[in-house]
């Protein structure tokens, strides 16, 4: 039996038709779900930690991590275009370069996706308990963090963070189209804040606070790439609604560029206004830096507006990555990787109803628990393991199925795919020592879940492949 085996991508698209998903999306859905996952903690708390890292640079900074992104995300338009099939990066893997890579990427995905819900709800709790406070309303200190995360504090959970956790995972569970209708309006309203932040604030630019430009050269720009990176995943979380669209062909395209494109927009020019607004190094110690922005230019009423677009935008990364980690483990308990129970799909809504709680109270519970500094470096080593992989995977399927139909082909490859894998392995040697370990821990104890459970459970194994 070999480890490499892979999945006959014709029999994959039969049972894609029949999985009993409803398909609801289309393009303007996708966009939209592509910005909800991006616009959250990356532009209104990671911009922050971004300027004092690169300084009046972290424009420079947000471009690098764009690019990397971007010739990853051409190489996921042209698999979603390809093989329109939930699972993401982990189905893919499982068409070109086999079982055990597949279920390795899949086991980083749940890190990735999970981590991610989990922090950017303590995110939201941060933003959230900003906004009660101005209306007089406090909780008990215990009630507001995770242990150990307030220094002289005791502090035992962050209950925001796992309610919002689980308000989220109702509303995924419940179903497809109630779920992106409430993102697109969270969106819409996120993407106004956002706008009203830069009409607002390019009056109050002064070009002297973009002075020294990079006061800590090269190294300061590129360590803030790989810090802010984590601002733009959640583009390829679009590619796991692939069963669920209408024309996937065309439309999974549009969703994953469309989002991309706009989003880095608006972060290079929200870095650029803010660190204009306000000197790079005040923004020490602070989680709320676009409103702080705004503060500092005596538009206070505006940075109410800017608490609420964060909570929003927040709300809405929650939603899209939740959805997106459910339907990568239905794709992995459907190919028998993963218990069959998490594969189940609800006879009303239509859902992958007990995987979405069985995850959302999970990371529920981690976001109550875990400090945010401890999440988002895991959070980005996985995603570009994942970007890596999915530029690797790329070049295998133009060899190995070249006649495949795709709707969306990547441009110059091999050099485009090649650039992706550069970009992606530069930004992972800047992250810190401690991150690879975990990383290599988590992957680690893949291996062993593989080999004990996945391998010898898998369909293509019980099927002679």
């Amino acid at each position: 039996m070999s480890l490499f085996r892979t999945k006959d991508i014709d029999a994959m698209l039969a049972v894609a038709r029949d999985d009993g998903l409803k398909k609801v999306l289309g393009p303007t859905d996708l966009v939209m779900m592509g910005i909800g996952a991006i616009i959250g903690t990356g532009i209104f708390v990671l911009t922050g930690t971004g300027a004092l890292t690169a300084g009046p640079a972290l424009t420079v900074s947000f471009v690098i991590a764009a690019l990397a992104c971007g010739f990853a995300a051409l190489c996921y338009a042209e698999f979603a275009s390809a093989i329109p099939v939930s699972g993401s990066i982990y189905t893919y893997s499982y068409a070109t370069l086999g079982e055990i890579v597949a279920w390795m990427i899949g086991w980083d995905l749940l890190l990735e996706y999970g981590l991610a819900t989990s922090a950017v709800s303590v995110g939201w709790s941060g933003y959230f308990q900003s906004l009660m406070a101005g209306f007089g309303l406090k909780l008990p200190a215990a009630l507001t963090a995770a242990p150990g995360s307030v220094p002289g504090v005791k502090t035992m959970l962050n209950l925001p963070a796992c309610l919002i956790m689980l308000a989220i995972t109702w509303v995924v569970s419940y179903g497809v189209r109630e779920s992106t209708r409430i993102n697109n309006l969270m969106v819409a309203i996120k993407i106004g804040v956002v706008l009203l932040f830069i009409a607002v604030g390019v009056w109050h630019v002064q070009p002297a606070n973009w002075q020294p430009f990079a006061p800590f050269g090269f190294a300061g720009i590129f360590n803030a790439a790989a810090l802010v990176f984590f601002a733009f995943i959640g583009f390829d979380a679009v590619t796991s609604a692939a069963e669920e669209v209408r024309n996937p062909r065309r439309d999974l395209p549009i969703g994953i560029i469309g989002s991309l494109v706009v989003c880095t927009v608006l972060y290079v020019v929200v870095a650029a206004i803010m660190t204009g607004i306000v000197p790079f190094a005040k923004f020490a110690g602070v989680d709320h830096p676009v409103s702080l922005a705004l503060q500092f230019a005596g538009q206070n009423w505006v940075a109410g507006f800017v608490d609420l677009g964060a909570i929003l935008g927040m709300t809405t990364v929650i939603l899209v990555m939740t959805y997106g980690q459910t339907r990568v483990i239905f794709a992995m308990s459907r190919d028998g990787l993963l218990p069959e129970r998490l594969s189940s799909v609800h006879p009303v809504h239509a859902t992958p109803y007990f995987a979405t709680w069985t995850v959302g109270i999970v990371f529920a519970a981690i976001a109550a628990l875990v400090p945010l500094n401890v999440l988002a470096e895991l959070i980005n080593i996985g995603t570009l393991a994942a970007f890596t992989l999915i530029s690797v995977a790329v070049l295998v399927l133009r060899k190995t199925r070249p006649e495949l139909p795709r709707a969306f082909r990547c441009p110059g490859v091999p050099v485009v795919p090649l650039l992706s894998i550069g970009f992606c392995l530069f930004l992972m040697a800047h992250l810190q020592a401690l991150t690879w370990a975990a990383f290599l821990i988590w992957l680690a104890v893949g291996l062993v879940i593989y080999f004990a459970y996945a391998r010898r459970n898998a369909v293509l194994h019980n099927h002679g492949g």
